[in-house]
């Protein structure tokens, strides 16, 4: 994979250099990370036109976009107006967007996602969170705004976890179908992907729990299944190996990710998007800080895997600059810099001033804090 630092017109802005990811030949290194936004109507989970507005003003500049995270059925779904890869409405939503964006010769990835045990019940059909063992999270919850308790999940048996294979096959096709540039699969923060990797979610006994191997067994058997349908250039995932969100923790991050991500190597997937913290405060319980576990993720797991690896979590320019010239991270994905500048290339290539994000309208409807900020 071409990773080398191109010439640029301004070759002190390192983050303006070209760079293939997969197959795809980007134009600079900015990735918009993926945001949850609830936009979407809270029945039917379709994009509609205000997605369009908000990913294409971004896609514009950026080198690639990955979406919010999207639920591959409707119990896997979290986040109320969170817009779905179940229905063929929501096909035909996103593929408006995905139009949208190629025709400012954008790119742009699904991120693809179940929400497992951390999920309020009330906002799910069945009313019962599901997860690899019986644990529950004991951080709350955001439904509409207000935080409530998140219930002990009901442990998968084997035939289950397969059917949610079948889940996100579908939903990769109909990502596929879409017109997407490819997929992220959410593997962090607490959701189902994370849930069976870490050891304080995952307390199996059989071929899914237990051991490195096993606790990664079903992630891989996802990966499996969304090469299948894109490909292994088309294919990326987000992992968060020492975050605490969701009330997650691993007892020996350092040897479960290692293995993950020398699983990931061989299949040559496109990138790996890796957190290299909690994307805010939230409750630890387990008696160790994170940056005593692991105090520099990307030095650590550089070496397991030779793809593209994208930073991501709290980076000014700057330090972005340090990291990709330093050849520990490839990439940046900015979050909260991309919801409140949707130029923000240009801001960073001109050095004009940041708007600063509204978080009061982080997660509520409408175009108020989506697609009302100012370009300079």
């Amino acid at each position: 994979m071409m990773k080398d630092l191109d010439q640029t017109e301004n070759p002190t802005k390192v983050l303006l250099t070209q760079i293939k990811v997969g197959n795809y030949k980007i134009r600079n290194r900015f990735v918009m990370a993926p945001l949850t936004r609830c936009r979407a109507d809270d029945i039917n989970g379709v994009p509609n036109d205000l997605h369009i507005k908000y990913y294409t003003e971004r896609a514009s500049e950026a080198g690639f976009i990955i979406t919010e995270c999207s639920p591959i059925s409707q119990s896997a779904n979290a986040f109320p107006r969170a817009c779905g890869i179940f229905s063929q409405e929501q096909v035909k939503g996103w593929k408006n967007v995905c139009q949208s964006v190629h025709s400012v010769d954008g790119k742009i990835f699904l991120q693809i996602w179940h929400c497992g045990r951390s999920v309020i019940s009330e906002s799910i059909p069945n009313n019962f969170p599901i997860g690899p063992s019986p644990i529950r999270n004991r951080h709350q919850g955001r439904l509409n705004n207000i935080f409530a308790d998140y219930n002990t999940p009901i442990e998968l048996t084997e035939e289950q976890i397969l059917g949610i294979v079948e889940n996100f096959r579908n939903g990769a096709l109909n990502a596929r179908d879409a017109g997407f540039d490819g997929v992220e699969l959410h593997a962090g923060n607490g959701y189902l992907i994370d849930n069976f990797l870490r050891d304080c979610s995952n307390q199996r006994s059989d071929i899914y729990g237990g051991s490195f191997e096993n606790r990664c067994r079903f992630p891989l058997m996802v990966i499996d299944t969304l090469i299948e349908v894109f490909g292994n250039e088309k294919v990326g995932i987000k992992v968060t190996p020492i975050g605490r969100f969701n009330d997650m923790y691993d007892s020996d991050p350092i040897s479960l990710y290692k293995y993950f991500l020398n699983e990931l190597e061989k299949r040559k997937i496109a990138f790996i998007e890796i957190a290299r913290m909690d994307h805010r405060p939230v409750p630890n319980f387990y008696g160790v800080e994170p940056k005593d576990q692991i105090a520099d993720v990307y030095e650590i797991f550089r070496e397991s895997f030779s793809g593209i690896i994208i930073g991501n979590c709290g980076f000014t320019f700057e330090e972005a600059e340090k990291f990709v010239l330093e050849k520990k991270i490839d990439m940046i994905s900015f979050g909260r810099m991309f919801i409140a500048n949707p130029d923000l290339v240009s801001r960073y290539k001109n050095d004009w001033p940041l708007n600063f994000p509204n978080e009061k309208t982080f997660y509520t409807p409408g175009k108020e804090g989506f697609i009302d900020y100012p370009h300079f």
